[in-house]
This record gives structure tokens, C-alpha cells and sequence, in this order.
């Protein structure tokens, strides 16, 4: 299967590492011009820079905006205007205590996972419509039907997300427009080891602190392992392509098998 992307504009918030990063490249290799997005601008201009290395030819916009207001979101647009595909991937995460999140923190997780996804969606999909063809992803997770104890605001939010892709999905029905929401397992970033390391402790080495951590906290696995970021990154190019024009409202898993029911 080739994928062609060229003269598609993509957007992919929080994008300068991790899945994002891989989100980022996977489409730009398919030729699409490429925001990649975060808060910092600095931070930003030198994850473009990587991405250069990893794609010499790609065409990369470095977009630096704190989505997750109003007025960043609007910035972010207004330094990538006509966005074809939009990939909702920013995200925070953490352990905490479940009677210790506070309301701050239930707000915080459900304004940078959430809404600052449908704030960009609801900008994004009416010109879709008008020009009969986008895409729309978001980067949900297992945590949103298999909830964790340790996490259970990061679940909250990635199970809200399955609601939003859903309806806009319905929204965008009869046209050249898809909406789906893609589950991802637990995946090998810089920011999950250090998730790791915080629940099974930092004296054992990596390999090692990886397998107690899928043995003991996610024993669901089929994979029994960590998820490479470009194992993401190939699904979510794939439904950014025209080959998946018949996939919409979906929930779509990439998650190691770590889900037991089923998704409808």
C-alpha cells in the first residue's frame, strides 16, 4: 500500500517528542506539510530540526502555541490556516492517589486532553466539510475502557474522547470527512519511563523495570511489551490516507492487546 499525502496540510498538537514526534514524521514521509506544535518555541524550532534529520525532504511547519487557551489555539491556526489533518495528540498524564486529585487537577487534565481537542476540531471541521475531504484523529488510549487506579483523571479524559470522536463523526456524516479516535497502549517515551520508574523504582535497569512494569501494572498485554511510537504513528498515517475513506466513528486499537471488551 502506498500512501500519498501530497498537498495535504496536517497539524499534530504536542508533537516534539514521543508518539507526536513519530505522528509528525510518519506523515510528512507520506508527503504532507507537517505543524509540528507546542507550548515553547524554542523547544519547537529543535524538534523540527530532528525531524529534518529523520525526513531530509519533509515539509515541516514549526508551530509554537499553547493550545490548550483559546488564544493559542487561534495563534496555532493562524500560523497553519486550511489544516486537512488534524491530530489531536496533546496530552498529560500521571499517577496520583484517587483521592488525592484535586479539583485543579480534574480541570487541568480535561482542558489539555479534551477541550483544547474539540476547540481545534470545531475550527478545523467546517472547512472540511465545505471542501468535501479530512481527517480528524485523536489520540485516546487502553486507559479509557480499562481504567487505572493510579490514573483514573488520564482515563477520564481519553474515555470523553471516544464521545467527542464519535460525535463529530456525526456530524461529518455523508461527507469526504472521517473522525476517529485511535487507542494506543503503553508506549516506550521518554515521559512513560519516567512514569515507570515512579511506580516500580529507579534501581533496576530499564529492560528490567519495563518487564516488572507489564507484569505487574499492565498484565493485560498480549504484547508484553512497551509499543514503539512508530507503531502509532503507522495507524494514524494509514487513517489519514484516502485508502481509509470507509472508516469513520471508529475506535480504532493499537494497543498491544491489552483491551478485553469489546469496543462498539
Amino acid at each position: 500500500m502506498r500512501i500519498d499525502l501530497t498537498g495535504r496540510t496536517a497539524l499534530v498538537t504536542g508533537s516534539t517528542q514521543g508518539i507526536g514526534a513519530a505522528i509528525a514524521a510518519g506523515l510528512a514521509e507520506a508527503g504532507a506539510r507537517v505543524g509540528v506544535n507546542g507550548r515553547d518555541q524554542e523547544r519547537v524550532d529543535a524538534a523540527v530540526g530532528r525531524l529534518r534529520e529523520k525526513v531530509p525532504d519533509g515539509d515541516f511547519v514549526a508551530v509554537g502555541a499553547d493550545v490548550s487557551s483559546e488564544e493559542g489555539a487561534a495563534t496555532a491556526l493562524g500560523m497553519l490556516p486550511d489544516v486537512d489533518v488534524l491530530i489531536n495528540n496533546l496530552g498529560v498524564f500521571g499517577s496520583q492517589d484517587p483521592l488525592d486529585i484535586t479539583d485543579a487537577d480534574w480541570r487541568r487534565y480535561f482542558e489539555v486532553n479534551v477541550l483544547a481537542a474539540v476547540r481545534l476540531t470545531r475550527a478545523c471541521l467546517p472547512r472540511m466539510i465545505e471542501s468535501d475531504w479530512g481527517r480528524i484523529q485523536y489520540i485516546s488510549s487502553e486507559s479509557a475502557v480499562a481504567i487505572p487506579e493510579e490514573m483514573i483523571h488520564y482515563g477520564m479524559t481519553k474515555t470523553a474522547m471516544l464521545a467527542v470522536g464519535r460525535g463529530f463523526a456525526k456530524k461529518a456524516a455523508g461527507t469526504g470527512v472521517t473522525v476517529n479516535s485511535v487507542l494506543v497502549g503503553p508506549t516506550h517515551t521518554a515521559g512513560v519511563e519516567d512514569f515507570v520508574y515512579g511506580l516500580v523504582g529507579r534501581d533496576l535497569p530499564w529492560e528490567e523495570a519495563e518487564r516488572v512494569f507489564m507484569r505487574e501494572h499492565r498484565p493485560q498485554s498480549l504484547l508484553r511489551r512497551l509499543i514503539a511510537p512508530e507503531e502509532i504513528a503507522n495507524m494514524v498515517v494509514y487513517l489519514s490516507s484516502d485508502q481509509a475513506s470507509a472508516t469513520t466513528g471508529g475506535a480504532v486499537r493499537v494497543d498491544g492487546g491489552c483491551i478485553d471488551s469489546v469496543i462498539p
